[in-house]
């Protein structure tokens, strides 16, 4: 099963989703041992200042040796006159003062080292405390706390079928209208570690938006997902409605807080659930986001879906969820493989929903660098300019060689939050 779209998938992409979850579950084993090695580093750096004090001093006593060495050989007769024309104007040569003269150098480029290291090993050390206050505990508390640390207002949003919250972030003081956003894990995620890659949380102060980090109920194997199906499909593996589960999440919100514009962003397994969304027609809804995310061919909603505006994200080397998409298979209920639809085919899709025209030579209108993976500028982007509804754009980011995770940073946050935003 991959390890964020539940499909079937070859042996190369299954060994790949085993390697991956054993990564996933040795994470606490990993944590323990940083906190054992953080305990370590800290002894180390008090060594390294008591060590640094210790070459001080030494570098005190050698500098008085060497002024000490000069000055006696001052009183023994200054300098000798030089018989040589080679040497005239020399000062006379003693071994003695070049040894000491080597160590000196010597030793203040360790303790010039020793003096570059301690702030660095000072501030990565406060950083790990940081770090591994965020990540203990459980997904609900781990994302509060984050959302905390970037100085929102946290919320719990409950459901009557659900015994875990979702976490709603908002700035302290938020203006009436302000548009809610909401952010989907993938496969085998959480709201935190979702949070953590792409940082919406981090935005919300300063943007003024409200922000709703829900997690998916947990399969067998403990590993959480969305099911972006209609669970009466024959090829629904869930039987859990998560679609209305979200829109309650949504009118929730609304009541607690005046929201306006509704926009959802999702990865790979959230990617789906948020098209899913998008074809259900939740109101309110302006804008879907998909990151290696795309839409099942059997769900029927689809067929109808109201038009809204849509970014599709995909990277060209994605080996869990293709860029090109996948053909079916048929089979019994929850078994068999579900067929999607490719990048290309979704942009045109939720075009034609538009009345968009996709060009029959698409060029991009940017190069974006976001992928710290692939080299260069890798992420072209396209836009249906054409036809479109009044307020509706669809645009499809192709990475260049990108794969299913790709290292985004602050770029991509950045460029995403302003593509939602702007759908108004």
């Amino acid at each position: 099963m991959p390890a964020c779209t539940g499909e079937g998938s070859n042996a190369a992409t299954s060994e790949k989703t085993l390697a991956l979850e054993a990564k996933l579950h040795s994470l606490e084993e990993s944590l323990e041992a940083m906190q054992e090695g953080n305990v370590a580093l800290d002894g180390e750096l008090q060594a390294a200042r008591e060590e640094n004090a210790a070459l001080k001093a030494e570098l005190a006593d050698l500098g008085r040796e060497v002024t000490g060495f000069a000055q006696a050989l001052e009183a023994a007769g200054g300098r000798q006159e030089q018989t040589a024309e080679s040497r005239e104007g020399q000062a006379p040569h003693d071994p003695r003062l070049d040894d000491l003269d080597s160590r000196l150098q010597a030793l203040e480029y360790i303790a010039s080292q020793v003096e570059l290291a301690l702030p660095v090993l000072e501030k990565w050390l406060t950083g790990m405390d940081q770090r591994m206050s965020l990540v203990e505990g459980d997904a609900l508390e781990r994302t509060a706390r984050l959302a905390e640390a970037a100085g929102g207002e946290v919320y719990y949003i409950d459901h009557p079928d659900r015994e875990e919250s979702a976490i709603l972030v908002m700035p302290q003081e938020p203006m009436a209208g302000s548009p809610l956003m909401v952010s989907l894990h993938g496969y085998g995620g959480n709201s935190a570690d979702h949070a953590l890659y792409v940082p919406l949380h981090e935005r919300v102060v300063g943007e003024g938006f409200g922000l709703l980090l829900p997690n998916g109920i947990r399969n067998a194997n403990g590993q959480r997902f969305w099911n972006p199906t209609d669970p009466d499909s024959s090829f629904s593996k869930a039987g859990q409605d998560d679609f209305a589960y979200l829109a309650h999440l949504v009118a929730e919100a609304r009541t607690a807080k005046d929201f306006g514009p509704v926009y959802f962003f999702g990865h790979s397994n959230g990617g789906f659930m948020a098209y899913h969304v998008a074809c259900r027609g939740l109101p309110g809804l302006r804008a879907v986001a998909s990151l290696a995310g795309t839409s099942y061919y059997e769900d029927s909603h689809c067929e109808g879906a109201p038009p809204v505006s849509v970014l599709h994200i995909h990277g060209t080397a994605d080996a869990v969820v293709s860029f090109d998409g996948a053909d079916g298979e048929a089979g019994q209920a929850g078994k068999g493989r579900r067929g999607y639809a490719g990048a290309e085919d979704m942009a045109r899709r939720w075009g034609d929903r538009a009345g968009c025209d996709w060009p029959e030579d698409p060029q991009p209108y940017a190069a974006l660098d976001l992928d710290g993976y692939a080299p260069g500028a890798e992420t072209r982007t396209y836009r249906l300019e054409s036809g479109c509804a009044e307020g509706i754009n669809v645009e499809l980011w192709v990475g260049e060689g990108s794969g299913h995770g790709p290292a985004y940073g602050d770029a991509f946050t950045g460029a995403l939050l302003r593509w939602l935003l702007a759908q108004r």
